[in-house]
């Protein structure tokens, strides 16, 4: 059998032609062991874990070759780990700390005087983990927090299993949080437990190593697949996973509509101390648990691995089917049919979230929260964070999260599932245990974890937010589109133009990485197209803060040569389009609850008089004046509607295609290569405009500047005197 086919549970990716090609550099091959074991999420978490090696080095001050440990510094994630994301410390130095280590009262204080221990000056800063690979003797050590693993240290009888299932190879250290005690421990169980090939942390994880990157890959993979297969054998006799299935998911399109219709107000309530980004999954392991009988044990229990509560919270927050959907029907009464369409969630056309049931249940999460902070803290634990629940489940539909960022929301969706797959695997061996609310505490609100957090980068004015600006695949809309990225907002990138539409969201990706866009073709003329599209921001953002009526298009012909069918269709996409996009975007609005922005890509000409222009302009001046309209209407939603006026925008911009720039040319009596200088040459300021003008223009409504600001108009035509607004 070869290596590849030995492993079931597990992906063996090792290639020794490339392994080859690092020959002795023991800390490329400590990377691309790390990089290999991050690819495969059963062996670990995004950002679990920590690898690392030993090995001699020339002391930059004596000459001479002395032994270094380059290990993951703090942060980052060992499936994508580069060099310059290791801390690199004299192993010597560091070992020697234990001579004036005071005991694990003041173990917080051994973190500054690694300091004291580093070999390269350039590298990471060392984490919590480093003692704990720096006091074992190995040259290779992999500290993951694998699914299978974390099942059997988070069983109640974990100690019991390793033994039997390694035959003593296999040591075990008793939960303790991170840090240089826990390396001391780990150091002592090696020593009580001479040739063990690896020890499990109680409900934490694995720590498994190697004289080689090879031997420790492998090892590694090898202790994680008997942990799997163990776990898959035991399934199969348990009985039914999570006490089998309480009641059925919806189908997978009517899921989508009610979490689509419910991520909005979710949303709102999640956002009552900071503005959260959304993410929702129906993985079928997230149905399997919350569509089970075991449901409402085991959630509250909360989770074991410090990796996923620090990331998810100690427990989430689960939805009562029952009471979570308010029938709007014109019946009288509910047959029993319609109370199991109303318990099932199958009848989408009729219900809306039960605001008042969600009022009673964040209420009583946040007390909930707020009762194990004070119960828990200490006299100088840092202040209670945000109370509101990172985990949102709903049985029947699938499974919530809100964070600071979509990356955040959907790291913490895939920590969950991971301590799903830990309940599971430990349901079926034995019995789950959490962490006691205590020691969860402990490690949440760790002064370490919280001078981590006080470290990390102010976030961007629009961080938070989303933004879905009409025809944003190219010209004004990509440029717009790209600003809000670059301060920090999610974007949803639409066109009607499928190949345009799929090059920006490639453009992006590479720019921004992959959670900050999604994409939607959209037509603004259909309603059921611009439905479509906010669901898709709901579902993939949990709602939408930003909208821009930029879609469109330019036809200059004089009032005779106009014909019928030009002129609808400029109201069509211009007017007509601003109206279903901004109605559509309205209702997301005020399911959240904590307005908006809705800014209008109107046009100079929407004041100025000029020929060749019936039916354009007049078609801008509808959008210029549903601008103030809407203004007046959405103040008390706290939506605020104001317009860009742009004027001769020409790069990359659609709307001189279709004869736009020659029916210009003609009406001034010059070429068309002549339009740019000409259009120059007639503002006040002599200036070319560019998209990226206007996007400057969008971000200065919408930046938080002008957050008092509603009904106004930005011209950005270089200075057109006849576009003066008097």
């Amino acid at each position: 059998m070869s290596l590849p086919d030995r492993f079931k549970h597990v992906s063996y990716l090792w290639d020794n032609t490339v392994a080859e090609k690092l020959g002795d550099d023991e800390v490329g091959l400590l990377i691309y062991r790390s990089n290999l074991l991050g690819a495969d999420l059963r062996l670990t978490n995004y950002g679990g874990g920590n690898t690392s090696c030993k090995a001699m080095a020339k002391d930059p001050l004596t000459g001479q070759e002395t032994e270094v440990m380059w290990v993951k510094g703090s942060g980052g994630d060992i499936g994508t780990l580069k060099r310059s994301g290791l801390a690199a410390l004299y192993v010597a130095r560091l070992r020697s700390l234990k001579n004036i280590y005071r005991g694990i009262e003041q173990e917080d204080e051994m973190v500054e005087l690694f300091n004291h221990c580093i070999f390269d000056l350039a590298s990471k800063a060392p984490s919590i983990d480093t003692p704990l690979h720096g006091f074992l003797p190995f040259k290779h050590i992999d500290h993951l927090h694998p699914d299978a693993a974390i099942a059997i240290a988070a069983a109640k009888d974990g100690k019991r299993i390793t033994q039997e299932m390694f035959g003593g190879t296999i040591g075990w250290v008793d939960w303790q949080r991170p840090g240089f005690d826990l390396g001391l421990k780990l150091r002592q169980c090696l020593d009580e437990n001479p040739g063990i090939r690896g020890i499990m942390l109680g409900s934490h994880g694995l720590f498994t190593w190697g004289d080689t990157a090879y031997e420790s890959y492998i090892n590694t993979l090898e202790v994680v697949e008997t942990c799997a297969a163990y776990i898959e054998a035991n399934l199969s006799k348990k009985g039914p996973v999570f006490g089998g299935q309480k009641m059925a998911s919806l189908p997978a399109d009517e899921r989508r509509i009610q979490a689509a219709a419910l991520a909005p107000v979710l949303r709102g309530y999640c956002s009552s101390h900071t503005r959260m980004v959304g993410h929702f999954t129906d993985d079928p392991r997230v149905l399997e648990f919350i569509n089970s009988h075991d449901l409402q044990r085991l959630a509250p229990m909360g989770t074991s691995c410090p990796d996923h509560f620090l990331r998810t919270k100690i427990s989430p927050l689960v939805l009562q089917v029952s009471d979570m959907w308010c029938l709007t029907s014109s019946k009288t009464s509910e047959t029993p049919a319609e109370k199991d369409v109303r318990h099932h969630m199958s009848d989408t056309t009729c219900q809306t979230p039960n605001l008042a049931y969600l009022d009673g249940a964040f209420g009583s999460y946040r007390a909930i929260y707020t009762d194990y902070y004070n119960t828990c803290k200490h006299p100088d634990s840092p202040a209670i964070r945000d109370p509101n629940p990172v985990v949102i489940l709903l049985p029947g539909v699938g499974m919530f999260t809100f964070a600071k960022d979509k990356q955040t929301a959907r790291v913490a969706a895939e920590f969950y599932i991971n301590a799903i797959n830990v309940m599971r695997g430990a349901e079926a061996i034995s019995e789950y245990t959490s962490l006691p609310r205590q020691e969860a505490f402990n490690i949440e609100y760790w002064l370490l974890e919280e001078a981590k957090l006080q470290r990390m980068p102010k976030p961007k004015s629009l961080s938070g937010r989303v933004a879905l600006v009409t025809g944003s695949a190219g010209g004004i809309g990509k440029a717009i589109a790209k600003r809000f990225a670059e301060e920090g907002a999610c974007v949803v990138l639409n066109d009607i133009n499928e190949e345009r539409l799929q090059g920006a969201v490639e453009e992006f990706k590479k720019s921004f990485g992959r959670d900050i866009v999604t994409s939607v073709l959209l037509n603004v003329t259909d309603e059921t197209s611009a439905n479509a599209a906010f669901q898709q921001a709901a579902l993939d953002f949990g709602g939408v803060d930003i909208i821009v009526n930029n879609a469109g298009i330019s036809i200059s012909k004089s009032i005779t040569e106009h014909t019928l069918e030009e002129w609808d269709r400029l109201y069509d996409i211009l007017v007509k389009g601003q109206f279903i996009v901004s109605k559509a975007g309205v209702e997301i609005m005020r399911r959240q609850g904590f307005g908006g922005d809705i800014i209008n890509i109107v046009s100079k000409n929407a004041v100025v008089a000029g020929p060749n222009n019936p039916g354009y302009g007049s078609a801008k001046a509808a959008q210029a004046h549903m601008t103030r309209l809407m203004a007046a209407e959405l103040g008390p939603d706290r939506i605020r509607v104001n317009m860009v006026n742009p004027d001769a925008v020409i790069a990359d911009s659609n709307i001189w295609a279709g004869g736009w720039a020659e029916g210009r040319a003609k009406a001034y009596g010059i070429m068309v290569a002549e339009l740019p200088a000409y259009y120059a040459k007639r503002t006040l300021l002599n200036e070319i405009i560019l998209p990226e003008d206007i996007a400057n223009a969008c971000f200065a409504f919408v930046g938080g500047l002008l957050n008092k600001s509603t009904g106004n108009a930005l011209n950005v035509d270089g200075g057109v005197a006849m576009g003066f607004y008097r």
